[in-house]
């Protein structure tokens, strides 16, 4: 099954541990020790309860399943009772969940849970067949070609949205500004992001874009966070976009923290068994640690996300501009069971530097600007000083610096980023 589109799989609610494989802020290091298996905690009723069940499926169930496929779908059913993001991986699904890690991926790029029966949109993966197409987090998907998911597990509606690369399926979705259901045509295909994106908005104020947390995602980031402020001297802010980020490696995550914080707890995780409990801390090895900072979050920021904002936030050291992010703050295990199948089960929960869980909470903007569209409004008709006939010249000549700010806001359209703008470059005037 292809599981690009399985909010769990690509660490969308994410932050995944693997074993010799990459920490995920949906997962934590894998479980090394077998655990001791006691049916001493059964009773014999219960045992015996659940071996009646099975034989009656078993013989009597309208059409014929071998018993490895119902010892299977009991496995299935136990985990998805669980949590949405505790589930059986076949050996694809497990390739798969360590190659999105690395960036590469199948599927048409969209995040997904499902809640109360629904199979929601948490966000569409940037530079996806999903994003072109225009889908937005909180989409709800009714259909796939033509059959309906409602009622279904995700990973149900998982297998029924899997194909191959280069085919194409239609969806039928919902969103809550359209009064009627829409459909959306959706190709299949290989999807390689770049994890990091790094340029400036004007002279003096820089952006850097993670799209998501992958392997090598935190020396990336500093190492273009550092040529960014080195070729650009007059640098004296920053905006970091989180927006629609699913998560992703929580390694990554403790790096790009680390790269503004030079002391401190970044996160803790807490779960029942002794090795869930764990803390990571910030080094000295800062590579902005004064710099202005905007970090931009909405309601497709999950996970990894969230662990960066929430230390920013709680560390006072970057002003949390937005919408309420996702509030994904539980930590899964990739556990082999053989050779060909393991479990992603949730282990831990995750907390800010303050104690904070965001579970179900989410991290809270310290500045909320709901996402939206700037217009800018030109007749042509405006006349100022300057366009007086005879009018007296200023000694000092034009004013190219504010001619230019001007100028940049008018290219933006993001209204979200455009305030971020605007609140560094007041910042920077009440500094000097």
């Amino acid at each position: 099954m292809n599981k690009l589109f399985s909010a769990s799989l690509f660490f969308c609610l994410n932050c995944l541990f693997f074993p010799a494989v990459a920490q995920d802020a949906d997962a934590s290091e894998e479980i090394a020790t077998e655990p001791q298996i006691t049916f001493e905690r059964f009773s014999l009723a219960e045992l015996q309860q659940f071996a009646r069940i099975f034989e009656q499926i078993r013989q009597n169930y309208v059409e014929e399943y071998s018993d490895a496929e119902l010892l299977d779908m009991a496995i299935e059913g136990m985990l998805s009772r669980l949590d949405p993001h505790s589930e059986l991986l076949d050996q694809e699904e497990r390739e798969l969940v360590e190659e999105s890690s690395d960036g590469t991926f199948y599927g048409v790029g969209l995040e997904l849970t499902m809640r109360e029966g629904e199979l929601i949109v948490v966000t569409p993966i940037d530079d996806s067949p999903a994003k072109s197409a225009g889908m937005q987090a909180g989409d709800i998907i009714l259909e796939v070609d033509g059959q309906s998911l409602w009622g279904l597990s995700l990973s149900e509606a998982l297998e029924i949205m899997d194909g191959e690369a280069g085919s194409s399926m239609s969806i039928l979705v919902i969103r809550d500004d359209q009064l009627k259901p829409f459909e959306v045509s959706l190709t299949r295909e290989k999807i390689t992001m770049e994890s990091v994106v790094a340029r400036t908005v004007t002279e003096d104020i820089g952006y850097v874009r993670v799209r998501q947390f992958q392997r090598n995602s935190g020396a990336e980031f500093k190492e273009k966070l550092q040529s960014l402020i080195d070729d650009h001297p007059y640098i004296n802010g920053l905006i970091l976009d989180l927006r629609n980020n699913p998560g992703g490696v929580l390694q990554a995550a403790i790096e790009i923290s680390d790269a503004f914080i030079s002391e401190g707890l970044i996160v803790s995780t807490k779960g029942r068994s002794a090795n869930s409990n764990l803390e990571f801390f910030a080094s000295p090895n800062t590579v902005a640690p004064a710099l202005p900072l905007v970090v931009l979050i909405n309601q497709g920021s999950a996970s990894a996300s969230e662990i960066v904002a929430g230390a920013l936030q709680d560390h006072q050291r970057a002003i949390i501009m937005g919408d309420i992010s996702f509030g994904k703050g539980s930590v899964q295990n990739v556990v082999p069971i053989d050779d060909l199948r393991a479990i992603k089960l949730t282990t831990a929960r995750y907390y800010t530097p303050s104690g904070r869980s965001i579970q179900a909470q989410g991290i809270f903007p310290d500045i909320s600007v709901l996402d939206g569209e700037i217009t800018y409004q030109n007749t042509g008709l405006s006349i100022s000083e300057a366009d007086l006939f005879h009018h007296l010249e200023n000694e000092d000549g034009d004013a190219p610096q504010l001619l230019g700010f001007r100028e940049t806001l008018s290219d933006i359209e993001d209204l979200q980023l455009a305030q971020a703008l605007v609140f560094l470059k007041g910042l920077a005037i009440y500094q000097k």
